[in-house]
């Protein structure tokens, strides 16, 4: 889940940060690239390495005693140029930046630990967490080393902001009605085809952070039901329902096979993850618009399938629906999230 401010629903709201976050700015590790591995090259990886370390700069350093920080700085600076000889730093201006920077977000830091203990335990409120990533993209759970750098799955919320676990309600799984990716790694349902093409195109599939393609495929249920059972979903919601509406035919991915034997898991391994052939079950398109559904009687029967066809096999019901035009149009079979 995310590493960031999390916030009850309130007239009043200004973003915090933890003075525990790790601070080394990307000034030091946006030019290192060993292996490309798909990155938004922002230096996250090698921020979280120096974290893991034990050599790492946060937020509190840079807020106390700022000699001190300077020193590290340059020790932390040095130790990267000594692995890395062609990379140039700019050493006095960045900590020129660092100071201006510290001032401007020291009224915005608080201690994460206290800060959220005091939200579960003062007046009744709602909190919710939002998971930065895809659940395929956690360092831990995967499709390593195509991963980011940090626990975006269920458990990140309590190693993230130092939740307790028997503080985390409800969880709600956020799902496309196909499957997408960006940058490499392996994507067994991937359509490099006219379909991938459409549902790019109807999509509007493009990543936020890079503004590369994203790659598209047919929705991947072995994934699904993994992201489950490392989550425990209590409701999902599909979306971009409607990117499907001109489909005559549309399958979905029920199991892999590895040298044509079912194996009743998702890979660790990328080389076994490339070679794995999708199972798919074909079921008939909707071929009709689907954008003006309000509740789940508007959905036409083939669509109510759909949906059905999905909650069935991940075993999570009460699936919400949603469509592309407006993330408010909702149609909901059994259970409405709380927006």
């Amino acid at each position: 889940m995310r590493r960031g401010p999390m916030r009850a629903p309130s007239a009043h709201w200004a973003p915090y940060a933890s003075h525990g976050c790790n601070a080394l700015m990307a000034a030091l590790s946006v030019t290192i690239e060993i292996q490309s591995i798909g990155t938004t090259k922002k230096g996250i990886g090698p921020t979280y390495s120096s974290k893991a370390s034990r050599t790492g700069l946060r937020v509190c350093d840079l807020l106390s005693d700022f000699d001190e920080f300077s020193s590290r700085f340059k020790n932390l600076a040095h130790q990267h140029q000594s692995m890395f000889p062609n990379l140039e730093v700019d050493i006095e201006g960045q900590l020129k930046k660092l100071k201006m920077y510290a001032e401007k977000i020291r009224p915005m830091v608080r201690d994460g630990v206290y800060f959220m203990y005091e939200a579960l335990h003062g007046s009744p409120k709602k909190i919710l967490v939002e998971g930065a990533n895809a659940a395929l993209l956690d360092i831990d759970f995967g499709t390593y080393p195509f991963v980011t750098s940090s626990n975006c799955t269920v458990g990140g919320v309590c190693t993230g902001l130092g939740i307790p676990l028997q503080n985390i309600g409800d969880v709600y799984g956020v799902v496309k009605a196909y499957t997408t990716r960006v940058g490499i790694g392996a994507f067994p349902t991937e359509q490099i085809n006219e379909i991938g093409n459409l549902l790019q195109t109807r999509g509007h599939e493009w990543g936020v952070t890079t503004g590369r393609k994203r790659r598209c495929g047919w929705l991947d249920l072995i994934i699904l039901r993994y992201a489950h059972m490392i989550n425990g979903f209590t409701a999902l919601a599909l979306t971009k329902l409607d990117i499907l509406d001109s489909l005559d035919e549309i399958k979905i991915g029920v199991a892999y096979r590895l040298n044509g034997k079912r194996i009743p898991y998702f890979p660790a391994n990328q080389e076994i993850l490339q070679k794995v052939e999708v199972e798919y079950e074909a079921m008939p398109g909707w071929k009709c618009d689907t954008t003006g559904a309000r509740k789940w009687e508007d959905l036409p029967a083939k669509a109510q399938s759909y949906i059905r066809f999905v909650e069935n096999h991940i075993g999570v019901p009460g699936m919400t629906a949603l469509t592309n035009i407006d993330h408010l149009r909702i149609a909901a079979r059994y259970h409405s999230f709380p927006l």
